[in-house]
């Protein structure tokens, strides 16, 4: 039962709480990777034993994300909210103190059940929130996954500086202890639940074709693309995915409900951040390498991490922007055209860091462009899955939307990661010509995400309602779409 002070709690301190949480997931996500060279040599491991604190987190996250977002449909949004909050505390907590990399990695596995903290905010925020501030406060946390991105990259090298690699997680666990406490005691418990047990069997089918494949995606550099362990992963991700949709198709009580994944939106929409999350958790990764690159390379910066992290806070700072102004943008010209734009911009942005990269204005001026289309784009794509699906599935198809992303980002970054460094220079160092292509591949994902964000179905309003409870979602799913309705 919903305590009298939940009852009376301003939805503006709920989205408080919901950001601070958010927040603290998304710098989990970028603040370690420009310091992994300092964790290596902390922890006295090589270097790829180190890649898999990136790794580790990335498969938990994928897993756990979708799994939290359903269960918070079933049990209740704020509790599961509560447990997701939790789970980053207690992660960033075991890693702030961990001596080895064995403990550290099995600290970055329990973080990533704080993936949940995504699709339940996007819950929450539709079970709360008056109807007219839906699309806005989606689009800002969505929006804060891309600015927490960047502000993790700009901080890291400051923080390892001044402090050590160990408040890159102190930091994280203060601010979600915080959350978790202040979720508990304000953010009032969902109305809408979905009935049911959960479906064990499909969501450890799920979890073992993604494990499969992330880890072979993760790991192929290290291994070997045509190594027995990555083609044979491969082969049981290919395997186990076919055998995870007959299973949950067949189920009565579905961990995914293919028929939702089915709506043309959601399924569109799903693709173009399949190929929205190659380019952008790509570019967060390497335009810091290339901007950390010698001039003696014949190109790049020979910029320090601290001052490559710099260079990135225009980015951070238009991603924010374009979040927060989403929202206003979808009501007056509908969220599938902010997905077109978004999408477009990227493709701008990939193009130009391809071909003009010479200058530190130039790049500067890229970023810039990339860091508003990511905050359009994830806006957009939040708002249009919330708005295509019932309210009492809003947590899981939210959760899998963020989960294909994350999947793309893995893609992008391996093969991306495999173009750069296929040809290296005598001093260790990527040629010209490496970044050249890599960008190049990436500008053409995000041209087919623009593509398909075109073909993206635009939800008209119904002029008749069938009595019933399908009713009452049509009923909100005609307000809740208004946002994202405009043709384009």
């Amino acid at each position: 039962m919903t305590s009298p002070a939940k009852r009376r709690t301003d939805y503006r301190l709920t989205f408080l709480v919901l950001c601070v949480g958010v927040a603290s997931f998304s710098l989990l996500q970028s603040m370690v990777n420009p310091v992994l060279p300092t964790i290596q040599a902390a922890l006295d491991t090589d270097q790829a034993t180190v890649t898999w604190v990136l790794t580790a987190y990335l498969v938990s996250a994928s897993i756990f994300t979708p799994i939290i977002g359903r269960v918070g449909d079933k049990v209740g949004k704020e509790r599961m909210l509560v447990v997701a909050l939790g789970a980053l505390a207690v992660g960033s907590l075991l890693a702030a103190v961990a001596g080895s990399i064995g403990v550290l990695i099995a600290a970055r596995v329990i973080q990533g059940i704080g993936g949940g903290v995504l699709p339940l905010t996007f819950g929450i925020v539709r079970d709360e929130f008056p109807r007219e501030k839906v699309a806005s406060a989606i689009g800002t946390s969505a929006a804060l996954l891309a600015v927490g991105g960047g502000v993790g990259l700009v901080i890291a090298g400051p923080l390892v500086e001044a402090l050590s690699y160990h408040w890159l997680f102190w930091i994280p666990m203060a601010m979600t202890v915080v959350a978790a406490i202040a979720a508990f005691v304000w953010v009032p418990e969902s109305p809408e639940r979905t009935p049911g047990k959960i479906n064990v069997g499909t969501a450890f089918l799920m979890s073992a074709w993604l494990v499969a494949l992330l880890v072979g995606v993760s790991q192929g550099h290290h291994w070997g693309w045509g190594s027995a362990k990555v083609v044979g992963l491969f082969v049981t991700a290919a395997i186990l995915l076919p055998v995870w949709v007959l299973a949950e198709t067949r189920s009565k009580e579905p961990l995914v409900d293919m028929k939702m994944m089915r709506i043309p939106t959601v399924w569109t929409v799903n693709l173009v951040a399949l190929l929205f999350g190659m380019g952008m958790y790509s570019m967060f990764a390497f335009v810091p390498q290339f901007l950390q690159t010698p001039e003696v390379a014949g190109y790049g910066f020979g910029l320090s991490v601290t001052e490559s992290g710099l260079m990135l806070l225009p980015q951070t700072i238009a991603s924010f922007i374009g979040g927060v102004a989403a929202g206003r943008f979808a009501t007056r010209f509908g969220s599938k055209n902010l997905l077109v734009v978004g999408a477009a911009l990227t493709a701008i942005g990939t193009f130009g860091m391809a071909f003009t990269h010479d200058e530190i204005w130039m790049v500067l001026v890229e970023t810039t462009i990339l860091g508003l289309a990511f905050g359009l784009a994830f806006a957009a794509m939040s708002n249009l899955v919330v708005a295509a699906v019932p309210q009492s599935q809003t947590g899981v198809a939210s959760g899998m939307n963020t989960n294909i992303r994350t999947v793309g980002g893995a893609i992008g970054s391996a093969v991306l990661g495999t173009v750069v460094t296929s040809n290296l220079q005598p001093i260790g160092v990527p040629t010209e010509a490496g970044y050249t292509h890599g960008f190049l591949l990436l500008a053409i994902t995000s041209t087919a995400a623009a593509v398909v964000a075109v073909m993206v179905p635009v939800v008209k309003a119904k002029t008749h309602v069938v009595p019933g409870p399908q009713a009452e979602w049509e009923a909100e799913h005609d307000v809740a779409t208004s946002a994202s309705a405009s043709q384009p």
